[in-house]
């Protein structure tokens, strides 16, 4: 049965959401958490989870209350861990406190965790409920929890495109269909993925160094999400920039030593995954994203990969700008997708968001 949680519960864990969100861009692979302690009715401390490897976002609340957490409640937006990590539980570090009420927003998915710290508090006899803006909570951690569920990254596919469908013209040109406030957008949300995707394709046409520019975290920091080209042949240039500054996955199907070698000297990993018809493996691909920590992934593809992408099943979400403008029928469509011959064949998307950004159309989808 559901707690019956009262209006002030709300704001506050309203408010560990928004300090949570100050996590977007740099908690990778952890989830972004929020945490904010109350005694009678004030707020006596609060904190957020800042990177992997720092304290979690209890502890920092914890320091910031000091012994006026005694006897208080703690709002968290993911349940408190109970497992040895890189940090100790924060389970056990709330009891130490002597923390009477623990609110989590919704259990943690990690199989190490799992319920497990909301029962350590309760057989200590803390009053620990879960379930307060829970939709809010798995929205900031959607990546995280499809990782921990499914073994299996969230997949983001951005495309820009006229109005009339159109990413390019026949030649390849598309710089620049849209706008320079769509183009920072974009940008914001490379920021906050754990990797970047993109094909051979897009690779030789448009040489993008596919990093993030002009986005700083609320740390800080700038952390540049892992570069991963899908290139079947390993037809990547040694000079391509994507290459520079080194640590780009390169992702084939075969393998040429003379190749491999020269890209390797530009500091490219080289991943083989074949699959049929000698093209890459991109299930196995996301698979192994999954094992390497990465809970989102944010495809910036063109025609071939990102049909292929979307005949496999693998994306869950579209971010498309549509720009105001229209290049006509001869020019590139969105995705290398086979004819239907009914309407009740077809890919159904719920539109999650839509909203300017400057002079285009910014559309959020999922499919149903």
């Amino acid at each position: 049965m559901q707690p019956a949680f009262s209006a002030a519960d709300h704001e506050f864990m309203a408010r560990a959401l928004r300090l949570a969100e100050r996590g977007l861009l740099s908690t990778t692979p952890n989830p972004r958490v929020g945490c904010v302690i109350v005694r009678d009715q004030q707020v006596v401390g609060e904190g957020w989870h800042v990177r992997a490897g720092g304290q979690h976002a209890e502890v920092h609340a914890l320091q910031a209350a000091g012994d006026r957490a005694r006897g208080g409640t703690v709002f968290v937006t993911l349940e408190p861990c109970s497992h040895h990590g890189r940090t100790p539980p924060c389970a056990e570090t709330l009891l130490a406190a002597g923390v009477q009420r623990v609110v989590a927003a919704i259990e943690d998915p990690n199989p190490l965790v799992a319920g497990r710290g909301l029962a350590t508090l309760r057989q200590a006899g803390v009053n620990a409920e879960c379930g307060l803006l829970a939709d809010e909570a798995r929205e900031l951690n959607i990546g995280f929890i499809a990782r921990m569920t499914r073994a299996r990254p969230w997949l983001r596919l951005k495309l820009a495109a006229s109005l009339d469908g159109k990413t390019a013209l026949l030649n390849g040109a598309s710089q620049w269909l849209t706008g320079p406030a769509a183009r920072q957008d974009g940008h914001r949300w490379r920021a906050r993925a754990c990797a970047i995707l993109t094909g051979i394709g897009t690779v030789r046409e448009d040489d993008p160094q596919l990093n993030v520019r002009g986005v700083a975290a609320a740390s800080g920091d700038v952390r540049q999400p892992l570069r991963i080209v899908v290139d079947s042949r390993l037809e990547t240039s040694p000079d391509a920039r994507v290459l520079l500054g080194g640590g780009t996955l390169i992702v084939a199907a075969t393998g040429d030593p003379a190749r491999r070698a020269a890209l390797a000297r530009r500091g490219a990993e080289i991943l083989l995954l074949p699959g049929p018809g000698d093209q890459v493996d991109v299930e196995a691909l996301l698979a192994e994203l999954a094992r390497r920590g990465v809970n989102e992934v944010h495809a910036e593809a063109g025609f071939t990969l990102s049909g292929a992408l979307l005949r496999a099943g693998l994306v869950d979400e579209l971010l498309l700008y549509l720009a105001p403008c229209l290049v006509g029928d001869a020019a590139r469509g969105m995705f290398a997708l086979p004819q239907i011959e009914a309407l009740a064949d077809r890919k159904q998307l719920c539109i999650r968001d839509l909203r300017l950004i400057g002079p285009d159309l910014r559309l959020l989808a999922r499919f149903s």
